[in-house]
């Protein structure tokens, strides 16, 4: 266990506490060694043996030490260095284990520079009931539930149940028989160290589970780290509780500051006493139970120093128990460095009358958050509850309910109460009957209204903060609404405060507070800042899970993928899929190799396997109309076994994607998109069809792994097909361009299509994965009379870029209309509506200027023009900026063309066709023409063999 440090844990109370004395940890923090429990936070540890200071502030350096005891807490935010490096986690969530090594932080942290070696993953969820949160409230709500039948989660992000009872000390009993029964119950599931930290449409929410984080080196390889749940709820129970408030007051950051509920936490839950001489500061009476089990368990309590003029019964108990009660008073200073050693205490708004404690901890407590997070990610409203001074769930969504602390109610009893109506109503909901739990009796307390109070003046200079893991302080706040802001949403981004991975969990609502004083309005009328997901931070590698390495970015292949191997295929990344980029062979580069494959295509015959085009599957009685406000072309007229080229445009009228539509029959198409757009094209036809068409009876599936491909091309295709395909009549005036067939080819069952993204002679050769091989064997023998070369990506963009064929993606840049490309062809002027229409009559988009797809010819027909290079209208570079005309999206070197050519955006690019422009190459300008986009057979002769 290592060596004990000398003088043990001082601060360490001899049998109070949750912890495990029996079973002794050593760690080190900041290069010195301690020990410690298990049950121990790293804070509680630390605390045990006296250090209180963690870290300094980001911004001003000041001395800071733990706040809090759980996921509030904005000072203590540590590094841990070993088993393995993470950055700033909250010392007071991190469990104890042996062998930990953390460091202070200066508010911010280091990334590991190796990779993490734990394991992470995820899993999917569903319930009938989610109760977020085991405290009074949730414990209570999953009980009701418990033995309905249906099938509960009980989330906390606690090892232990019990919430905020942990931290009193009360009704363990009542926690301990209730999570035995929810343990026991076949259909309840407790998540333990488990943080729903985001909430989002229909009842779906996410979820961290630590699993092996607080065993530390003793964690088993073989079991993750951390698991994403993701979780699908018919009814949810947020049962979050609240967090304590703190105030602002002159030099409120010092370590020994911390929040009055954190400190009875730490003493009842792990046996700590976070000082030897307390003073407390309230304005409301949840601080008087604290000051009271504090000076039960030996910690000297200066005085009570509560805000209100008359605090009611809790001050007069606390007076019987020999502690001084300062009514109407408030703390205006503070000493020590870097501990506290004195509170100054005046009457509230005064600045005679004061007097001073010596005391190393001061305790605050400003008031209760509803912890609101989840359930303003659900859509829920806040409103002002003026008794309370803070904000509480308004509007309840359907389906969501808010119990106990969450919901802005304190009082044990009621807690409890409102905790088993709303498991019952949840379950009942849903056809089951509940079964009232056995709740304990709890005394009502004495209540007095607490006083709404943000800021106490202090002396002069001395700062009052606000957010103390961004050192915000009031003046901070004070400048920003001097600049004129007037919304808590601006003052958070002029200031950062809330900003910081605590997100405002105890500076929020303080800070809209402060903020409505500076303002002079009510802060009902500004309200909080938003609450995003997640809760806590989560890292990204729980996120991931296991997308990691290799997995991060699956890998696809197609079922010839083994043959281009073989073959010596030299492969390039096409969105998730290896593509053969080209076939080398005796040695040659990639230059020469598709030079001798665009030879063969343009004078031979050659096949490509082009089975990574998308292909979704389009059918259902409305398939037609759909396709026609899908596309700017007309697809309904289109007759069953044609096939026709379309252009998808976004509302803005930019080209989206592109590609074929073949009609299978009458209420039936098959759409093929490019490689890379796949998932985004399927992804656009439901967005379409489940927000704006809902009417449309549309079912759209992909099936680009249900067919393999084979594009063959070049003026020998025809035989070559034909004679692999005996019951098919391959004649051009028997099988038009822009037709499909069902037949067999090689004996294989084979749906061909004539189509040529080549200029060429083609077909697209259809059939079951399975068969692929067979099929390529096949072709490969069949053309070997006629020297039939595979070919790569590399040339099929040499050859479609000679006739002009543009590349979504490559050529166009998300600007870019069809009419830019030269494709008014493609956009109906028939149809009352499609997706991009109206932007066709935009201003912007009918300019003569806009860029236009041309050609480019260099002046030296052995000059290649990189790719993305500017084109200028002089020959000579004029003093910056430099206007530019365009730049060149393609360019290639043509064995068809003899020369190197270009394709290039430019401005009124189809009006400057034969005009001489230069692009700026390394240090010199190379001449180019401006050429029609379409280089090689624009006739289209060789289209049809």
């Amino acid at each position: 266990m290592g060596l004990v440090r000398p003088g043990g844990q001082p601060f360490r109370h001899p049998t109070r506490g949750r912890i495990h004395r029996d079973e002794p940890l050593t760690f080190t923090f900041d290069g010195t060694e301690y020990q410690g429990y298990q049950g121990d936070t790293l804070a509680s540890a630390l605390l045990a043996n006296g250090v209180i200071q963690t870290g300094t502030s980001i911004k001003r350096g000041r001395p800071r030490g733990i706040f809090s005891a759980g996921v509030e807490e904005p000072n203590a935010v540590i590094q841990i260095e070993e088993p393995f490096p993470e950055p700033m986690l909250p010392a007071t969530t991190v469990e104890l284990y042996d062998g930990l090594v953390a460091t202070s932080l200066p508010g911010q942290g280091r990334l590991a520079t190796e990779p993490d070696p734990a394991r992470y993953d995820a899993v999917h969820t569903h319930c009938d009931l989610l109760v977020v949160g085991a405290g009074p409230a949730g414990l209570a709500a999953a009980a009701a539930a418990a033995r309905s039948g249906a099938r509960v989660i009980l989330a906390d992000d606690q090892p232990d149940a019990g919430g905020s009872l942990l931290g009193t000390g009360e009704l363990l009993d009542w926690v301990a028989e209730t999570t035995a029964l929810l343990d026991a119950a076949p259909d309840v599931r407790v998540l333990r160290r488990t943080t729903v930290f985001g909430y989002y449409d229909d009842n779906h929410l996410l979820a961290v589970e630590r699993r092996t984080n607080h065993l530390g080196a003793a964690a088993p390889e073989k079991v993750s780290r951390e698991r994403v749940h993701r979780i699908r709820a018919r009814h949810v129970v947020l049962a979050t509780g609240a967090h304590e408030r703190s105030l602002a007051f002159a030099d409120n950051d010092r370590p020994g500051v911390m929040l009055a509920a954190a400190a009875r936490a730490h003493v009842n839950r792990h046996g700590v006493l976070p000082g030897r001489h307390a003073v407390v500061f309230t304005t409301n009476d949840s601080a008087y139970a604290v000051a009271l089990d504090l000076a039960s368990a030996g910690v000297a309590i200066e005085a009570v120093v509560d805000t209100r003029p008359e605090p009611g019964e809790w001050a007069e108990r606390t007076r019987r128990a020999g502690i001084e009660v300062l009514p109407g008073h408030a703390v205006t200073a503070t000493e020590g460095s870097p501990r506290l050693t004195a509170v100054t205490v005046a009457p509230y708004g005064e600045t005679t009358g004061r007097r001073e404690f010596a005391a190393d901890l001061l305790l605050v407590s400003g008031g209760w958050n509803p912890v609101a997070h989840l359930f303003s990610q659900a859509g829920g409203k806040l409103r002002l509850d003026e008794e309370l001074g803070s904000f509480v769930p308004d509007t309840v969504r359907q389906a969501v309910e808010v119990a106990g602390a969450a919901s802005g109610v304190f009082d044990l009893a009621r807690v409890l109460a409102q905790g088993a109506a709303a498991g019952a109503r949840a379950v009942e909901a849903e056809g089951y009957t509940s079964e009232a739990p056995r709740l304990p009796q709890v005394a009502a307390l004495p209540q007095t209204p607490p006083m709404r109070v943000f800021t106490v003046p202090g002396r002069e200079g001395a700062p009052r903060f606000v957010d103390l893991q961004r050192d915000v302080t009031v003046d901070d706040l004070a400048r920003a609404t001097g600049a004129g802001m007037r919304s808590v949403e601006h003052t958070k981004r002029y200031t950062t405060a809330g900003t910081a991975n605590d997100q405002g969990k105890t500076s929020g609502v303080l800070a809209s507070g402060v903020v409505a004083e500076l303002l002079g309005v009510d802060i009902s009328a500004l309200g909080t800042t938003t609450f995003r997901p997640p809760y806590t931070p989560v890292s990204f590698a729980a996120l991931a899970g296991r997308d990691r390495g290799v997995l991060s970015d699956p890998v696809r292949t197609t079922a010839l993928h083994e043959w281009h191997v073989a073959h010596g295929a030299l492969f390039e990344n096409v969105g998730q899929w290896k593509r053969p980029r080209y076939y080398p062979q005796d040695g040659e580069d990639m230059e020469r190799a598709v030079l001798r494959e665009c030879a063969a295509a343009r004078e031979g015959v050659a096949f490509m396997d082009a089975s990574t085009l998308g292909k979704i599957d389009v059918q259902g009685p409305d398939a037609a109309a759909f396709l026609d406000l899908l596309y700017t072309n007309m697809m309904s007229t289109l007759k069953v076994g044609m096939i026709r080229y379309g252009v998808m445009c976004r509302p803005d009228g930019m080209v989206f994607d592109d590609g074929t539509v073949i009609r299978l029959g009458q209420d039936r198409y098959l759409v093929t998109t490019t490689t890379g757009n796949a998932a985004t094209v399927l992804d656009w036809m439901e967005e379409w069809l489940q927000t704006e068409w809902p009417d449309l009876k549309v079912h759209c599936t992909s099936v680009t792994e249900q067919w393999a491909t084979v594009a063959l091309v070049g003026p020998k295709s025809r035989e070559v097909l034909g004679s692999l395909a005996p019951h098919l009549a391959v004649a051009n005036d028997d099988f038009p361009f822009m037709a499909w067939r069902d037949t067999t080819v090689a004996g294989i069952e084979a749906r061909v299509c004539r189509i040529s993204f080549s200029g060429e002679l083609a077909y697209e050769i259809n059939v079951s994965p399975w068969e692929a091989v067979a099929l390529w064997e096949a072709l490969h023998g069949a053309g070997a009379p006629y020297g039939i070369t595979p070919y790569g990506t590399e040339t099929m963009h040499v050859l479609r870029a000679e006739k002009g064929y543009p590349i979504v993606g490559q050529d166009t840049d998300g600007t870019v209309t069809p009419q830019d490309l030269g494709m008014s062809w493609a956009v109906s002027k028939k149809k009352p509506d499609f997706i991009g229409k109206r932007s066709f009559a935009r201003a912007d988009t009918v300019r003569p200027d806009r860029k236009h797809l041309v050609g480019l010819l260099p002046e030296d027909p052995g000059t290649f023009l990189p790719e993305g290079t500017h084109l200028v209208a002089d020959s000579v570079l004029p003093a910056p900026p430099v206007p530019m005309l365009g730049h060149v999206t393609s360019s290639y070197r043509s064995a068809a063309l003899g020369r190197t050519f270009a394709l290039a955006l430019v401005k009124g690019g189809r009006e400057r066709i034969g005009e001489r422009l230069y692009a700026p190459v390394g240090d010199r300008l190379v001449p180019v023409t401006v050429a029609s986009p379409v280089l090689y057979d624009p006739e289209g002769a060789r289209r049809d063999g």
